[in-house]
This record gives structure tokens, sequence and C-alpha cells, in this order.
């Protein structure tokens, strides 16, 4: 690997990532890393969302030693987080996966691996033999491909599963389709000035070959073929998935079971009364339904709804330590990371993920010791004014919280 990219002096958070792995990818990778639905209301939200969450730290408390650790389904974590699962991350650098698991074990925190991945999930495991592995899945028509993976993933050690339920069908996705996006990347003339314009990418491609859809391949029992894969992901996607399924979900994984893309306090009583033991509260990243509230705008109602009852994550829009500790603070235990580790992949391999997971770490810290919580308990212990009309409001003692949500004005 060129020296270029294996530094990480300069990078001071995750934008400056973006900024990077926007320089080093062709613009058809960058534009599927980056990218959201139709005009990118939601993705922008669920980012600027963020910003109407407002600390109101305490003066005069010992923060000579501050934690952020955590309990994420009995695993002890060194932080509220997790590296979420992301498809075809063999785009941005080969062996990507196996780096992002390396680079969560060397952290202390989950990594989940996604169906759709372009490594084996058990040469994951392999990869990181300690760390703490999740599988997401996706349901296709087809019971026995999801059947597989989950039988596959428990005899490897993976410990929890995400069922992802918010993407019977792909979002509308404008920049996939102004860049002819599409599996195995045509080769056109805009594609191979891409190609001259970005050297490194190009060439660690040429070197590993075409991603596959490789977990998928093997469940479906054929040969790698990307374009066949492809195609049996998006025909096979089962329509009629419905909450009585959470019973054969249930028969074949014995683990924690995670429902992955509620946004209503509707679905997730549902997913409670259906036997989960978490929800991921999460607009896929603002991929899918254009015009979605984001996560954390739900999160309080949902925190105020269900209690302990099941554990609370929440991912979309999470870009600062401070964003974490604001998503734990309103109810959630943790969060789920997408594009951020990915940004820190994609312009520095391992690296660049390792340095992310610090940078998130560190600003966690921070973040606590000038609000004046040493531990992540004591931000649940001095929430008051989760949002405006919950009952958790309407209940609320006349303490000032550390945490409010600042109302947004009027749009005309």
């Amino acid at each position: 690997m060129s020296l270029l990219y294996s530094s990480t002096r300069g990078f001071a958070n995750v934008a400056d990532y973006r900024q990077a792995a926007r320089r080093r990818l062709a613009k058809i990778a960058f534009d599927y890393l980056d990218g959201g639905a139709e005009d990118g209301h939601t993705l922008a939200r669920n980012c600027s969302a963020f910003a109407d969450v407002h600390f109101t730290p305490r003066a005069l408390v010992d923060v000579s030693h501050v934690s952020p650790a955590a309990q994420l389904f009995g695993y002890a974590a060194a932080a509220p987080m997790t590296v979420g699962p992301t498809g075809l991350n063999g785009l941005f650098w080969p062996k990507a996966d196996e780096l992002l698991a390396r680079a969560a074990m060397a952290r202390g925190v989950p990594f989940a691996l996604s169906s759709a991945s372009t490594s084996l999930l058990e040469d994951v495991r392999e990869a990181a033999p300690h760390a703490e592995l999740w599988m997401q899945l996706y349901v296709q028509k087809d019971r026995r491909i999801a059947e597989s993976i989950m039988r596959r993933a428990s005899e490897a050690g993976y410990t929890a599963l995400l069922v992802t339920v918010d993407t019977p069908v792909h979002g509308k996705r404008d920049h996939d389709i102004h860049n002819n996006y599409r599996l195995p990347l045509p080769i056109t003339p805009q594609l191979i000035l891409d190609l001259l314009r970005h050297p490194h990418w190009s060439l660690q491609m040429a070197r590993q070959g075409t991603p596959q859809l490789v977990n998928l391949a093997k469940s479906l029992g054929e040969a790698p073929d990307l374009q066949r894969q492809a195609a049996a992901l998006a025909r096979q996607m089962d329509l009629s998935l419905a909450w009585s399924d959470m019973a054969w979900l249930r028969k074949h994984w014995k683990g924690p079971l995670i429902v992955k893309g509620i946004m209503s306090v509707e679905d997730a009583c549902l997913a409670h009364q259906h036997g989960a033991d978490g929800i991921v509260l999460s607009n896929h990243g603002g991929r899918q339904l254009e015009g979605a509230h984001a996560p954390i705008e739900v999160l309080p109602a949902v925190a105020d709804a269900l209690g302990d009852s099941l554990h609370i994550l929440l991912d979309s829009g999470v870009r600062r330590g401070a964003d974490i500790v604001k998503a734990v603070a309103l109810g959630a235990r943790g969060v789920l990371l997408g594009r951020a580790p990915l940004y820190g992949l994609a312009a520095r391999g391992e690296a660049g993920v390792n340095h992310v997971l610090e940078l998130l770490y560190e600003e966690m810290i921070t973040t606590m010791t000038l609000l004046g919580c040493t531990a992540i308990d004591t931000l649940h212990e001095r929430i008051a004014d989760a949002q405006p009309g919950t009952s958790r409001a309407a209940s609320a003692p006349a303490v000032k919280p550390n945490v409010t949500v600042a109302p947004r004005a009027a749009q005309s």
C-alpha cells in the first residue's frame, strides 16, 4: 500500500475522512457510499437533527475518571457503539469486512456483518477470532437461504442477529441512475475516465477482482457470479415478511434477536410483543424512504414507551462522539456506525477505521467530561425533558436536564 494512503496524520474528525474518501474513490463508488434516496433530504436530516439536541453541563463534578463502557446484549463493550452492517464493502478496500471486524475487535466494540458482504462470514471470524460478531439478515422468499446464513453464523460464533425490515424494495437513488451504477460495474467511457483519475483505487480493484456477494452465493449453493447474486438478492426479497414470522426466526436463532429498521412507537411495541430482544431505530442511513424522520427524532418517544423492556439501538447520522452521547442520553443503549467507519476504510484502509473509532471514542470522553458525567448510566438518570408532549416530559422533575431537544422553527 502506498505511504500516501497509510498515514492518518492531519485527520481531526469523520468529515475529514469523508473528504479523503471522496478524493480516493472513483465517483461511482463514492456516490454509492455517500448518497441517499431521491433528493437527499432524509440523509441530510439524519445529521442535522443531532444539532437540535443541546447539552446542559453540570459543574463541580468529579470527572477524574470517565468511562463510556456499556453492556450490549451481555457484551462488555468499551463504548456504546457497534460497527454496523454495510454491504459491498469490498468496493472500497480489499478484504474490507475483515479489516472492519479487526478494527472493532481492537477498540472493544461489536462488529455486525451484512449478509450482502463481500467476505465469507467464516473468513471474518478467522480474521477477528476474539471479536464480538453480530450477523445481519435480509429475508428472501426462499427461506432456506436465510436459514443457511443463520446456521452458518451460529456455528461461527456470531452472537446476535439483526433482521433488516425496511428494505422490501430498494429506495430510488438518483445518483446510481446518473452513474449508470449496476453490478458488475459497466465499462463505459465515463467509468474509464473515472478510473484514470483515481489510480490507487483502480489498481486495488484490478488486483482483487470484482467484489462478490460471497455469503449469498454460498447459501444459494452457487459459484460466485456478482450479476446473478445481485439479481437474486433483488428478486428474492420477501415482500410478505410479517410480524408472525418472528416465530420462524426465533426457531432458527437462539441468541439475541434484533429488528433493524423500526421508526415508530407502534412497531417498537410490536417488536417487543413478538419476542425481539432489541430494535434498531433506523431509516437505512437515508437510503430508503425519502421524507422519513431522523431516528434521533423518534428515539425519545420510543424510549418513553418501552423503558428498559428491550435494547434500543440507533443508527443513521452519527458522525461525532457527541452524537453517541446524545443518543444514549435520550434512551438508546448504543449506536450502529455505518458510513463513519467506511469513510475511514475508503480513505486509509484498516488504519483509517482504527482512527475513526479512536476519534469517536475520544470525543465521547471529552463530551462526557465537559458534561459532568462519569459513566453512561448517569446520562440516563439525568434525562428529563426528552421531547415535548411525551409522558416523560410531562412527569419530569423540575431539574434542568443534561440534554434537551430544541424546537424547530416552522418551515414556510
